[in-house]
């Protein structure tokens, strides 16, 4: 969307009102009035002079005391350097500046990061039912902490075992029955399938059980799935080379030996 194009200075009067007017909205940084006030006018000298006279009747504040109050206000609602310097650098701070006025006030008010972290996660979740430890890792970082002083506040939550991964939330949903279909249909054998399981986290306790009673009703047969599975692969079995190579590849779809040497040798 284009910017409305704004009515241009014709006089330095009109670049000051420009000035006072963005000024009383709320606090700008000194490179954020100088963008404004160079869409007013293209004459520098104007934007410079109206600048320096702000600046020393303190209408604009220095790089530093912006940072500072900006920091201070962000520590208060808990949230972490690193947000505070993202926010800063965007609006125009110095690197230099944003970096010791945030260390002036971690050192004035005794802000403690981690103490921070664990604050704000307590204030923000009584209990972790309703999200996951990629949400909150994402949140927490995005307000400014790091990876260590997020670990720490969730070793002091009282309800932190409550929190869960998004691939244990999905396990513990999960149908194991539905499951195991799913990835025998895949032309999957036993032990794949078992360890496909568990690599999602899913309880595998009635694995077994389950196995049985599908193979029971006639809804798995890992021997034929075994024999359609090498007629897909069209692999020449006739010498011993072959067979060899066809038995390496159905064991590694998870087959066991007895399901691998009735699909080599069908007429036996």
């Amino acid at each position: 969307m284009l910017q409305k194009e704004l009515r241009q200075a014709k006089a330095i009067e009109n670049v000051y009102n420009s000035a006072y007017w963005h000024l009383a909205q709320k606090d700008y940084t000194l490179a954020e009035v100088r963008a404004k006030l160079e869409r007013k006018t293209e004459n520098q000298d104007w934007v410079e002079t109206v600048l320096a006279d702000l600046i020393e009747k303190g209408y604009i504040k220095s790089d530093f005391d912006f940072a500072m109050g900006f920091a201070e206000s962000a520590f208060h609602n808990e949230q972490g350097k690193s947000a505070i310097t993202r926010k800063l650098r965007a609006r125009g701070v110095g690197q230099k500046e944003i970096a010791e006025a945030i260390e002036q006030v971690m050192y004035d008010e005794e802000i403690d990061q981690f103490a921070l972290a664990e604050s704000r996660l307590s204030n923000t979740f009584q209990n972790f039912h309703n999200t996951t430890k990629e949400k909150v890792y994402s949140q927490f970082t995005t307000k400014g902490f790091s990876r260590a002083e997020i670990d720490h506040a969730l070793s002091m939550h009282p309800e932190k075992d409550t929190l869960r991964s998004k691939l244990e939330v999905k396990a513990e949903k999960a149908d194991l029955s539905k499951e195991i279909m799913k990835l025998y249909r895949k032309g999957k054998g036993k032990r794949v399938i078992l360890n496909e399981l568990r690599k999602k986290l899913i309880d595998v306790e009635e694995f077994d059980n389950l196995i049985d009673q599908l193979e029971e009703v006639g809804d798995i047969d890992f021997y034929q799935t075994c024999i359609d599975v090498l007629a897909k692969k069209r692999l020449d079995i006739k010498n011993g080379a072959g067979k060899s190579k066809a038995y390496a590849y159905l064991s590694g779809k998870g087959f066991d030996s007895d399901q691998i040497k009735e699909a080599l040798n069908p007429a036996d």
